[in-house]
């Protein structure tokens, strides 16, 4: 009887280590900052103005408020998935913002050099 007991008492432990876990994992909240971060970057190197990082853009901002709505319903897992999707396309967005400045900066340099050559002629 006394052996019955302990395997009671143990999984009684067990239970309630269960039910903190998952309590605690159900009341963290939801880690938004490099999302929010991530589209601020996209917006303050212009993303709205190029076509291809707009999209991208976009798509971060309905994936942020998504995911808001996730957990809200207290669909963390999927909230968090789809946050890290948000991050990874305000992060395109950026490098497809930086490609076009870099794009224009070196077309305006090669029309400086040819412009030099010419003059130089």
């Amino acid at each position: 009887m006394k052996h019955l007991s302990s395997i009671g008492i143990v999984l009684f432990a067990v239970a309630v280590a269960a039910t903190a876990i998952v309590a605690g994992c159900a009341s963290t909240p939801l880690r938004t900052e490099e999302t929010t971060s991530g589209i601020r970057a996209a917006e303050e190197v212009g993303a709205a103005k190029i076509p291809r990082a707009a999209l991208h853009l976009q798509l971060a901002k309905e994936e942020y408020e998504g995911a808001k709505k996730l957990a809200a319903r207290g669909e963390k897992e999927e909230a968090s998935s789809l946050l890290l999707r948000a991050v990874a396309d305000a992060e395109l967005a950026v490098a497809l913002s930086r490609e076009d400045a870099e794009k224009t900066e070196a077309k305006a340099a090669l029309d400086r050099a040819i412009q030099l050559r010419q003059d130089n002629q």
